[in-house]
């Protein structure tokens, strides 16, 4: 291969980045990121079809508002802590070790959840599920930013992503068709699907290159970025551009909890936290209940509930895909702002109509989350981009396990409101929450478009 790029293979650490920064994106890079966004799809998948299967289960096991929350927030718990153990796994072992084994999980655990007998054991299945769930996500998405170079990752790595609204409007599909008509426990049979790439993706795929060589295994570091360069080359059909000499390199330097808590990282992580906090509290507090809402509150046939909830998703596809083409041009910031305020703006209208219709729900409710989608993929983005590669993974795991509290806390509440005939005050609680953030997220947060990874997080 050397001889085909015309240049000597620098085994450094520094080299390494050069090396990416200089790869044009490739058929070989497309099918990395549908190998790794199948996955994301079926985690998406699996999320998502517990509000499917709730309209059935609730009068068949005459389950309480608050035992639904619970069955909603109880997988965020597993994810929790999923996403807490697997971020340490994918630093210490490897990304494609830890997407390995959490895949494995979640696709075996939705296997087990189809068997589920009644309430209780639905909800111990549900959170060893949240293990796997938890874990594949975060780790995915740092493995894809890892490989992208800094011009144009904003689009690379979102139509990577886009694959995770698919997945949810996918489960909107399948949940509208397969429930009524093979039952509920045929959601969680399909979702048992990711089991099979397991083996797949440790055959299929080498290793991040930049955290081989962060971690100071340089020869391995070469060997995967040669493997990377080869198929590259090979699809490119001409030799690879030279390395550029002005790149900033990877310092292999030890993992530190000051990478997190420390004067350069503090304010990163704090706004970071911020948007994964208020984002899920919306997305999870509000859509994931629309269904069962449609159903309890406004009485609509089971049918008719999950078609709403249907074109909801599919709007907030649409957002995701508005997001993926611009954000390269907008920036981060930018668009995280506008993105609350106008969250917040649909969701204070809803409040302030009375929602007193579903069809006037639908309405605002698909205007908030065309929003709202964007921000939970431009954040899966945005936070790998904020950290070091030595610290990465845990960072990304650490910011989602605040994805996980607030899914815990969203639907609990929303439960909570349901049962005291209070859900008006739900919309304008979340449309201040949203346009709080979005004015602190304008002020404090940093722009990475366009940015090398390393000059953005040294």
């Amino acid at each position: 291969m050397n001889e085909a790029v015309g240049f000597s293979r620098q085994i450094t650490a520094e080299g390494i980045t050069q090396r990416i920064e200089r790869l044009p994106v490739t058929s070989w890079q497309v099918r990395t990121r549908v190998i790794i966004g199948v996955a994301t799809f079926f985690d998406a998948f699996d999320a998502l079809a517990i509000a499917f299967i709730l309209p059935v289960l609730a009068p068949l096991w005459k389950l309480t508002p608050g035992q639904i929350g619970l069955m909603i927030s109880i997988g965020f718990l597993g994810q929790l802590i999923g996403a807490l153990v697997f971020g340490w796994v994918g630093q210490r072992f490897g990304r494609i070790t830890a997407m390995t084994w959490s895949i494995a999980i979640f696709g075996v655990a939705s296997l087990a959840c189809a068997f589920a007998w009644n309430y209780e054991s639905l909800l111990a299945l549900r959170t060893i599920q949240g293990l796997g769930l938890g874990g594949e996500v975060p780790i995915a998405a740092v493995y894809i930013n890892e490989l992208a170079k800094a011009k144009g990752r904003g689009r690379f790595f979102l139509l990577y992503e886009l694959i995770f609204p698919i997945g949810l409007v996918m489960s909107g599909v399948l949940g509208a068709w397969l429930v009524p008509t093979y039952g509920w426990q045929s959601m969680f049979i399909v979702g048992a699907i990711p089991a099979i790439l397991a083996l797949f993706l440790r055959i299929a795929l080498p290793e991040s290159p930049r955290w081989l060589a962060a971690v100071g295994r340089l020869t391995e570091a070469d060997t995967a970025m040669q493997q990377i360069e080869d198929a590259t080359q090979k699809a490119y059909g001409k030799p690879l551009p030279a390395p550029e000499r002005d790149v900033v390199g990877i310092k292999a330097l030890k993992a530190s909890w000051r990478d997190l808590f420390g004067p350069t990282y503090l304010r990163r992580t704090l706004v970071i936290w911020l948007i994964w906090f208020v984002t899920y509290l919306l997305n999870y507090g509000l859509v994931t209940w629309l269904p069962t809402i449609y159903r309890t509150v406004y009485k609509l046939p089971l049918d008719q509930a999950l078609r709403y909830s249907l074109i909801t998703n599919v709007v907030g596809l649409f957002g995701c895909a508005v997001c993926a083409l611009l954000i390269d041009k907008a920036g981060r910031r930018l668009w995280f702002a506008v993105s609350f305020v106008g969250a917040a703006a649909a969701l204070i209208g809803l409040w302030s109509t009375g929602a007193t219709t579903p069809e006037n729900v639908l309405l605002f409710a698909s205007i908030g989350y065309f929003f709202i989608s964007t921000l939970s993929i431009a954040v899966y983005l945005f936070t790998p981009e904020s950290y070091p590669t030595r610290i990465r993974a845990v960072g990304v795991a650490t910011a989602t396990a605040w994805l996980r509290v607030a899914s815990m806390i969203g639907p609990g509440f929303v439960g909570a409101m349901v049962a005291g005939s209070s859900l008006n005050t739900v919309f304008l609680t979340f449309g201040i929450i949203s346009a709080v953030a979005g004015i602190l997220v304008y002020i404090f947060a940093d722009e990475t478009k366009d940015r090398v990874l390393e000059e953005v997080s040294p």
